[in-house]
Parts: structure tokens; C-alpha cells; sequence
């Protein structure tokens, strides 16, 4: 009964919401995305530089030869790679918490996507992504679908309507694309999920496109063969802000606030994390909790002044889990850049997040990032450990396809009545077309 009852409040709440963002007066009319800046998995469109770069792009006549363009339809193609090398160094405490970490290899992504429009009048968007994860040896499903997304103007292109298998609208770091981020990797990961399947209605608002706003509905029983009643419906929501900016783009603050309602699957929620790592153990894990629900909340901010910009984020969740004493947990982060040569992220007011560095020099753009990030989640008699981590990392963008990174990580776990510290070293080459 508990169950049903809450059900009904959430839907409740996420009808009122669709129906109050549907009636706020629209003003954007032009284009459902930003001019300068296209749709995930494109790139930004500032002129190139007066020469060539140093390390050559693919040229784009062969984007142009691979494009798909008819009466009822377009086609786009296009590829990400990311390979990483990882290696670390433990003191006794961490060895004995989480047993020692191999350096390795990881292909961490090799995800082609295939997006474009469709009908007549070209105004219904859609993007299909796969993954392939058959470098490890193994036979089974070596591809994995990643993203089948297809999104309609809602009256008019300020309102959109997205359904599939789709990113949820909860935390800044899973919202935005990782290959934007300065960090290499997310921290903040036992408070989202990479995707969901569900619909989401998206808004940008106000004269100026200075704020955005999402509601979506998610329920993965369809991939996980639970029945719909037992898997775990998710209600996430997210308000963005821009206020303050300069005209020319190379300034400005954004502000968010987001919400996410996570049913539990099988009466059962687990939170558990990484250090900024995609290849080590579970550093923070609570083992699975019997629970009906958890409330999350997010805060985010992203000031860029030109070349400099730090973005933070603070997440807390609160479970509704009685046997573990309702427990909290909490984490957050606060990265900063800097660009060298004068570089500034460009600001998508379509998304409510910034895309990727586009160099403007024959050499690329350098950059320099600092970060620092706290994960808790020990809480009532729940133990699933807590950590500190610093990061220092180097980018180098040298074109608008290829960056490579490298970046030193020290993490200090407290779990288990002791504390073990963690040095990771990654080395990442990301290319994308």
C-alpha cells in the first residue's frame, strides 16, 4: 500500500509539473538548438584558425560525403574514442581496505552514433549510440545500445518532448557530456545512472534563453525483465539559470538546482562509487539496502571568466530505508580551469551546460585543472565508507577532435577503522568525430 501510495504522488507531482512547464510563455521561437554550439555528440562551430593545426584533423568533406540528406530524412555519423592507461600507488591502510589495483588498459569507450531529422519539415530530432565493450575478451554482448533517443517540438521549438533511452535530468556531470568536462572523469556517480528509459520535457525560457527547464519519467523494466511495478521508477527534474553574462560569451555564471525521486527496484537501493576512476574496485559501497524510495537533491554553479572558470557541485540523498536507520549521503565537488592561451567554454543556453574547448591556435589549447571532491556514505549504522580526493590534471585540446590528458589523483579512504591513501595516474587520448 505504502508503494501504490507513493506511486500516486509521484505521478501526481510530475503531471502538475509537465503541465506547468508546458504553460510558461514561450518566447524562443528560432531554433531548439543553440546556433553555435549543436546537438550532443556535435561540435562547436566557432570559425577555424587562420592555419592549419599542428596535429591535422579529419577533414570535413568526409563528415559532408558521409551525410545523409532527403526529403523525409538526414543522417549524421559520427565516433568517440576514449583509450586510458591507469596506474597506482597504495600505502598498507588502502591495500588492506580494497585489496590492491592493477594498472591497465581500458578502452573506455568506442561508441559510434548515428543522429539526425526526420518528416518534411525537419523538426523531429533523433539519435541512436552504441558501445562497444568486446575489447576485454569477452563474446557476450560486446555491443551495447547506449543511447535511442527520438525528441519533438511540443507547439513550438522552445518545447521538446524526448523519449527512449535517454540521460536523466539529475547532476551537472552526467547532464552535460563527459567529454566536455576539465575532469576526466565523474565523481558524483552513486547519486545518478548513466541512462534511463523514460520520456523527458525540456523548456528554454525567457527572451534572452536565459534559463531551461526539465522534468522526465523513467522506468528501466523494459531492459531488466523486472515487471513494471517491481523495477524502479525515477522522477528527476532540473532548473537552470543563467544570471549573468557577457555579450560576446566569453563570460558568464550559470546556476542549477535539480531533483531526482528514485523508486526502488525490488524493495532495494545500493549506492556505491569510485575515485575518478573507471578501472578500480568500488571504493564507497553501502551493499544493498532494503528500502521503498530515496530523495536526491543537486546544486550546481559554473562561473568562466574567459579563460578561467570553476564549476562545483553538492548532492545529497536521502533514503527512506528503516531497517538502516534512514540514512543520508553526501557528496560533492569544485573543479577549476584555466586555459592558456585565453580559450572559454562555450555556453549551450539550449542544454543549460557548457560543450567542449574548441582551440583557436595552430598548437591547441592547454589547460591546466584542479579539483578536489568529497563522497560520503557512512551514515546511522550504514558504513559504506567516505573519501577525499585531489586532482591535478594537464589537457591538451590540439584540435577540434583530439585531447590529451593526464592527471594525478590522490584519494584518502576512511573505512573499515582505518584510513588508506590512494595515488591514481591517468593518461587519456579522446577522439571525436
Amino acid at each position: 500500500m505504502k508503494i501504490q501510495a507513493t506511486h500516486r504522488l509521484i505521478s501526481t507531482t510530475l503531471m502538475a509539473a509537465l503541465l506547468g512547464l508546458a504553460c510558461v510563455a514561450d518566447i524562443r521561437a528560432d531554433s531548439w538548438e543553440s546556433e553555435a554550439v549543436p546537438v550532443d555528440g556535435g561540435d562547436a562551430a566557432p570559425q577555424p584558425p587562420d592555419q592549419p593545426f599542428a596535429i591535422p584533423e579529419l577533414p570535413q568533406s568526409i563528415a559532408d560525403k558521409t551525410r545523409l540528406n532527403s526529403r523525409w530524412f538526414t543522417a549524421n555519423f559520427g565516433a568517440v574514442l576514449l583509450v586510458d592507461y591507469s596506474f597506482f600507488r597504495q600505502d598498507a591502510g588502502s591495500l588492506a581496505q580494497v585489496g590492491p589495483q592493477q594498472n591497465q588498459w581500458d578502452a573506455r569507450a568506442l561508441r559510434p552514433w548515428l543522429s539526425g531529422t526526420l518528416g518534411d519539415d525537419y523538426r523531429v530530432r533523433y539519435l541512436i549510440a552504441a558501445e562497444y565493450g568486446g575489447f576485454s575478451g569477452a563474446q557476450q554482448e560486446s555491443w551495447t545500445l547506449t543511447d535511442l533517443e527520438i525528441t519533438f517540438p511540443l507547439g513550438s521549438p522552445a518545447t521538446r518532448l524526448s523519449m527512449g533511452k535517454i540521460k536523466e535530468t539529475f547532476v551537472y556531470e552526467m547532464v552535460g557530456d563527459a567529454a566536455n568536462l576539465p575532469q576526466q572523469e565523474r565523481v558524483l556517480n552513486p547519486f545518478f545512472i548513466g541512462r534511463n528509459v523514460g520520456l523527458k520535457l525540456s523548456r528554454v525560457i525567457g527572451a534572452g534563453e536565459r534559463m531551461t527547464a526539465s522534468v522526465g519519467l523513467f522506468n528501466d523494466w523494459l531492459e531488466t525483465g523486472d515487471s513494471l511495478a517491481d523495477s524502479g521508477t525515477d522522477v528527476t527534474v532540473r532548473i537552470t539559470g543563467l544570471p549573468w553574462d557577457r555579450d560576446d560569451g566569453t563570460s558568464y555564471l550559470h546556476l542549477g538546482v535539480s531533483g531526482r525521486y528514485v523508486g526502488a527496484g525490488n524493495n532495494t537501493l545500493r549506492y556505491r562509487g569510485r575515485p575518478g576512476s573507471n578501472v578500480t574496485d568500488y571504493y564507497v559501497d553501502t551493499g544493498n539496502l532494503s528500502a521503498d524510495h530515496a530523495w536526491h537533491v543537486g546544486l550546481e554553479s559554473l562561473w568562466t571568466a574567459g579563460p578561467f572558470s570553476v564549476l562545483a557541485e553538492y548532492n545529497r540523498a536521502w533514503v527512506d530505508a528503516p531497517e538502516s536507520g534512514n540514512p543520508a549521503f553526501t557528496g560533492y565537488y569544485i573543479t577549476g580551469s584555466w586555459l592558456l592561451r585565453g580559450e572559454a567554454r562555450p555556453y549551450d543556453r539550449s542544454v543549460g551546460y557548457a560543450r567542449r574547448v574548441i582551440p583557436v591556435g595552430r598548437w591547441g589549447a592547454p589547460e591546466f585543472t584542479l579539483r578536489y571532491s568529497h563522497v560520503d556514505l557512512d551514515d546511522a549504522p550504514v558504513l559504506g565508507g567516505k573519501f577525499d580526493m585531489t586532482y591535478l590534471g594537464v589537457n591538451w585540446w590540439a584540435n577540434r577532435q583530439l585531447k590529451l590528458g593526464f592527471g594525478w589523483s590522490r584519494t584518502w579512504l576512511r573505512r573499515f577503522r582505518q584510513t588508506g591513501v590512494t595515488d591514481g595516474f591517468l593518461t587519456r587520448l579522446q577522439w571525436i568525430f
